[in-house]
């Protein structure tokens, strides 16, 4: 899906569009799970599903200190184990959980907004 959205954000990391196997961030299209923030991008994020979760990948996410992590978990809503996601409730850091299309819409208006936001984007599926 193309997000069509006059932003005004120049310099800042905006998801112009999204579907099966990519992100597009920018110029820039992604087909492995990345991290978004208005500042910086992090691409090749380890875990490709939400089953590969482990707490480590969650490290580079608390180093960033965001006030909220938009975690977007494929084409279906699928929720981490908690101890998975224990740095980020230590830190205070919020967590949303949501499929990666909601997670791409609602990244761009928190960042938009001013938020210190960042969005963990596992990628929509393909069908084989």
């Amino acid at each position: 899906m193309k997000i069509q959205l006059d932003t005004g954000s120049t310099g800042r990391n905006f998801i112009r569009s999204y579907g099966p196997g990519q992100v597009t961030v920018n110029q820039q299209v992604f087909r492995r799970s990345l991290i978004v923030t208005p500042e910086r991008l992090i691409a090749d994020w380890p875990p490709q599903d939400v089953a590969a979760f482990v707490s480590e990948h969650f490290a580079p996410i608390r180093e960033l200190a965001p006030e909220v992590v938009i975690l977007g978990t494929g084409a279906r809503l699928r929720f981490p184990r908690p101890p998975e996601v224990r740095l980020l409730a230590e830190a205070n850091i919020g967590l949303e959980v949501m499929d990666t299309g909601a997670a791409c819409r609602t990244y761009n208006i928190l960042m938009q907004d001013g938020r210190r936001v960042l969005a963990a984007l596992l990628m929509i599926e393909t069908a084989d």
